[in-house]
């Protein structure tokens, strides 16, 4: 009876630490491998939007409020849609869709390949670094004018770092609380992200399934996909209307997947959670 007891006491004690020792492990790969988004979303998403094209505010804004979406729009202030379509722009704003930093006169290197098209007196390759700098600072003093933000984002025009020789970013990240690069697959992890390098993937003629064969992607992984998008059935470097609005569609769809939100509120997230994560160690 004796023998019997203690043999079924070590079963009952071997289960219990085998069951232990399996959920230690699974806390272990969510706390060290995973990254939790609100609501129990799978990825996040951020579509985003350069150079302040008539399309954008014609098509892109109001196909994202039927879907209840908030975008992101980097404006060139040169752009004429600042003079002639600026009350669009502050609506836009005050309807929680993001004003983003991209410069005002969008300076490119001319020196690269098939970039004749970069006028001389705009051309990065011909700017000082603290020039650059400036032209950063004045557009933060604008875009404040526009909708009275004071955190902002920024997408580097033509996703272009150097000026004077130098890596102009890394005098102006502590200015943003993200900063978009051109070029950049959706991430592996979320763990130690750097948000002041988030790479981008600026789609041009792509159908509706190539759009959203990214944000599946992104929801495999369980990071995000940031879109930099131009013309929507319009303007340059377009999407059609009808594979953007698929696109809005499929995430409507699909809200408990992704959360769809402003590069602004993805990054300070992102932050929010890093910093959780330290003051925890």
């Amino acid at each position: 009876m004796l023998v019997r007891l203690i043999k079924q006491n070590t079963r009952h004690i071997l289960a219990i630490t085998s069951f232990m020792l399996l959920t230690t492990h699974y806390a272990q790969a969510s706390t060290e491998g995973g990254f939790v988004w609100p609501n129990g979303a799978k990825a996040a998403v951020n579509l985003a939007y350069d150079d302040s094209l008539n399309s954008q505010l014609d098509t892109a804004i109001p196909q994202l409020d039927k879907y209840g979406f908030k975008g992101s729009f980097y404006l060139r202030l040169d752009a004429p849609t600042l003079k002639t379509r600026l009350r669009e722009w502050r609506k836009a704003a005050a309807n929680g869709h993001e004003l983003g930093n991209h410069t005002i006169y969008h300076p490119c290197r001319g020196s690269k390949p098939n970039r004749d098209w970069v006028i001389p007196y705009h051309d990065l390759d011909s700017y000082k670094l603290d020039e650059i700098h400036q032209e950063i600072d004045l557009a933060n003093t604008l875009l404040h004018a526009i909708d009275g933000k004071t955190e902002r984002t920024y997408t580097l025009p033509c996703g272009d770092i150097l000026a004077d020789g130098k890596d102009y970013v890394i005098g102006i990240k502590d200015k943003f609380l993200g900063i978009k690069v051109v070029g950049g697959d959706v991430p592996d992890t979320m763990q130690g992200y750097d948000m002041g390098n988030t790479g981008v993937w600026a789609p041009a003629e792509q159908s509706a399934e190539q759009l959203i064969a990214f944000v599946k992607k992104a929801r495999e992984k369980g990071t995000m996909a940031n879109f930099t998008f131009h013309g929507i059935g319009g303007d340059y470097l377009s999407n059609s209307a009808e594979a953007h609005e698929a696109l809005l569609a499929y995430l409507a769809k699909h809200k408990q997947d992704y959360w769809v939100a402003t590069f602004a509120d993805i990054s300070r997230y992102v932050r929010q959670q890093q910093t959780q994560t330290k003051n925890n160690r």
